[in-house]
């Protein structure tokens, strides 16, 4: 259970690490910053409002939420506004050059630790995996068609779109895919991978 809290609490630490960046966001992230503009939530609460309301949608999916999930939604919420509160504003270009190419090399290191766990699916995967089913489409196409209607939505709203978009599209599923096998929970006692719960 220690690297599941480890993997969400810094998925959402790299979250605000790429807000302060300020050089593009990840599709969910750029809705938040759009919600964000349009309301008096801060933006990790934003993420936890998001992430309930996407749960609604798992009714007709027929997906049942886990402890995972629940966890997804409260600690990301939490860290992510933990770190917009310690990392400052206007930073210089290097910096945060540097923020963002930090930022998403440590978003997708922890989906690698929080998926490894095993403790179940957060809202947003949930959505993707329940439509895929669903419809009988490949997770890759459903995950691309949400993310860019997510995308297109966040950034009609204001949600800050650029440079780091387009990285973060790129190499998250890499760098992810490098280090999820070496965090994958594997049961001691028992041959083959510890199931959901």
């Amino acid at each position: 259970m220690p690297q599941l809290f480890i993997g969400l609490a810094l998925y959402g630490f790299s979250m605000a690490v790429m807000v302060r960046a300020a050089l593009g966001l990840s599709p969910w992230s750029v809705l938040n910053e759009g919600l964000e503009k349009h309301t008096s939530l801060s933006f990790g609460t934003l993420t936890a409002v998001v992430g309930v309301s996407v749960l609604l949608l798992w009714i007709p999916l027929r997906q049942r939420p886990t402890f995972g999930t629940s966890a997804n939604i409260v600690v990301i919420a939490f860290s992510s506004d933990l770190g917009l509160t310690l990392i400052p504003e206007g930073l210089a270009l290097p910096e945060r050059v540097g923020l963002l190419l930090a930022g998403i090399f440590a978003n997708a290191l922890s989906v690698a630790v929080y998926v490894g766990a095993r403790f179940g699916p957060g809202p947003r995967d949930g959505l993707m995996t329940g439509a895929s089913a669903l419809t009988g489409r490949s997770l890759r196409v459903v995950r691309t068609f949400i993310e860019v209607s997510v995308l297109a939505i966040g950034w009609l709203l204001g949600g800050g779109v650029g440079l780091g978009t387009v990285l973060y599209a790129l190499a998250v599923g890499p760098v992810t895919q490098f280090f999820l096998p070496r965090f994958a929970y594997t049961s001691p006692h028992v041959t083959g991978s510890r199931p959901s719960s």
